[in-house]
């Protein structure tokens, strides 16, 4: 195993735990057991498990019914609704290549999402939202009916939903006026600058902050951070993704959040452990644990 392949060391743990608000066991190497007890060795004790398809999320839902600290969001992503639509030839997703099923297909997912997002150890609908980056034009009406549906779905289970907003900031911002938010909406891998930071300030929107906060390309990001109110900050992994600096390009898992806690506090010029505690609280009012 190259050392770009190796998982980074230990961080010294946090002395108050914290949650890691969006991860991914399932595309991690190990198990989810080894993956838990590794976090919770740094102080990481809680873990929002995500889905990004209709697999995913019902792994996701049977994984956190199975540990009391993982809790489950379950979703199509943005950028698996236009292929669950107009089809998948170059097999990008997990699922490889596959045909259109049109809007029928979409309905039928969605309707699966539905049902587990009834579950009690779902904690969230997500992740859904917009992606403008991936999804090119002939996607985009497939992507804005999943996401409003996916609104819809959560307010009617009394579930945070789970944003993911990858160069949409503008439009994603309107689908949610439009139909109106859930009481608990939360930013993941907050993307956005310090206009937008006051947009989600004002609104109550959960701005969740990933290793690439730790980019030294990601000035504008430390200053939303530095700008967000700290009761609607959260720390995330987004593992394997996103691994925080110095390990970036190493895979990422819960175990690595403090390192990220660890910048956040400097860019906010607070204690670690301040930190921590807000984080904390914040992530179990936003996913209601």
């Amino acid at each position: 195993m190259s050392s770009k392949d190796a998982p980074p060391p230990l961080p010294e743990p946090l002395l108050v735990p914290v949650a890691d608000s969006h991860t991914h066991l399932d595309m991690q190497s190990g198990t989810v057991e080894e993956a838990l007890v590794k976090a919770a060795a740094v102080g990481v004790t809680t873990v929002v498990q995500v889905g990004c398809d209709i697999k995913g999320s019902q792994w996701a839902a049977e994984t956190a019914a199975r540990h009391e600290n993982v809790h489950a969001a379950v979703a199509l992503h943005p950028n698996e609704a236009p292929r669950i639509v107009l089809g998948d030839p170059d097999g990008w997703s997990r699922q490889g290549a596959r045909e259109g099923g049109g809007d029928a297909a979409l309905d039928d997912a969605l309707a699966e999402i539905d049902r587990l997002a009834a579950l009690p150890c779902v904690r969230a609908v997500g992740e859904t939202g917009l992606d403008h980056f991936r999804t090119g034009p002939e996607g985009m009406a497939a992507q804005e009916r999943s996401f409003r549906a996916h609104i819809e779905i959560a307010k009617r289970h009394g579930k945070a939903l789970v944003i993911h907003d990858r160069e949409a900031h503008a439009d994603v911002l309107r689908v949610l006026d439009e139909e109106g938010a859930p009481e608990r909406t939360v930013f993941h891998c907050y993307s956005g600058d310090v206009a937008m930071a006051e947009i989600c300030a004002a609104k109550g929107y959960y701005m969740s902050f990933a290793g690439n906060v730790t980019f030294k390309n990601a000035q504008p990001l430390r200053d939303a951070l530095a700008v967000a109110p700290l009761d609607l900050v959260l720390v995330e992994t987004d593992a394997p993704f996103l691994t925080p600096a110095p390990y970036r390009g190493r895979p990422n898992a819960p175990y690595l959040i403090p390192v990220t806690v660890r910048a956040m506090a400097a860019v906010r010029g607070i204690g670690e452990d301040e930190l921590a505690g807000a984080i904390a609280a914040n992530t179990a009012r936003a996913f209601d644990y």
